[in-house]
């Protein structure tokens, strides 16, 4: 089984419009047109069996509407898991989460640059308690954002928010998902403070010669992988700011990692995770 665990998708009468816009920031054409169809179709042709998609809450408010649409996914499409998106200014966080976690969502994303909110900000701690007291999965945008000149969620910051959040909830299971490799454009410091921690990293926007901008290297996803754990990194994309079909063939050919690593990493761990 193959998941790609941090994918994107929009309404239809917005989708070509939002990622005409994102990509002039990303430096990026899409691989997709950003609709579900889009995404069912890169699926078959890459032979992914689950997509995970990430709502990104930009603004206070969009909570109602986000989920209704994240929720239609979910009871539409059988290969399709999406999560539920909050902003640090919503009103009522711990009736919002339980509103997910009653209607079966898997975890939450937050993107603390779009909410312009550093990680460790006391709002983000407490949600992201409240999160792992009930259950939810919580993914991250971490690192830098093209277009973002400040890094809200650097890896620093966020080792100061897994403490800060052990200290609420006592918990020793990991829940919490890292982006892009634990830190955007920026390996060095993610390799220095969260490579290791009790957490799950993702693989998106690692590969230097696919769609987003990385200045990774192979050796370097090797080396981070060796380092985390096999066991704690999970398969993803961005879609459709990278090919699905493309990620895989370039994964699937890394050096320095076994068979049993790779399909670890590009299932069976995501499988556990989301209780499959």
């Amino acid at each position: 089984m193959i998941i790609d665990f941090h994918t994107h998708i929009y309404p239809d009468k917005i989708a070509q419009r939002t990622v005409d816009a994102l990509g002039k920031f990303v430096h990026s054409k899409p691989y997709t047109d950003g609709t579900v169809d889009g995404l069912i179709t890169s699926m078959k042709e890459a032979g992914v069996d689950k997509s995970v998609i990430l709502p990104v809450n930009t603004r206070a408010g969009q909570f109602d509407s986000i989920t209704r649409f994240a929720k239609h996914i979910n009871d539409t499409y059988d290969n399709l898991i999406s999560f539920g998106g909050i902003h640090p200014d919503d009103e009522n966080i711990p009736d919002k989460l339980r509103v997910l976690k009653d209607n079966g969502f898997k975890g939450i994303k937050i993107h603390p640059d779009y909410t312009q909110t550093m990680i460790d900000d006391e709002r983000y701690i407490r949600m992201i308690a409240e999160a792992k007291r009930l259950g939810l999965l919580v993914m991250t945008h971490t690192g830098k954002d093209p277009a973002f000149d400040i890094i809200h969620c650097p890896p620093d910051k966020a080792v100061r928010m897994i403490d800060r959040v052990q200290e609420f909830v006592p918990d020793e299971k990991p829940f919490l998902i890292f982006a892009h490799l634990g830190g955007s454009l920026d390996v060095r410091e993610a390799e220095k403070h969260l490579v290791g921690q009790n957490c799950y990293i993702d693989i998106s926007c690692s590969f230097n010669d696919i769609g987003t901008l990385s200045k990774t290297t192979d050796e370097d996803i090797v080396r981070v992988i060796r380092n985390h754990g096999a066991d704690k990194i999970l398969f993803a994309t961005d879609s459709p700011w990278n090919g699905q079909k493309e990620y895989i063939d370039r994964f699937r050919s890394l050096n320095g990692l076994s068979d049993i690593e790779k399909e670890m990493i590009l299932g069976k761990n995501a499988k556990t995770l989301l209780d499959l």
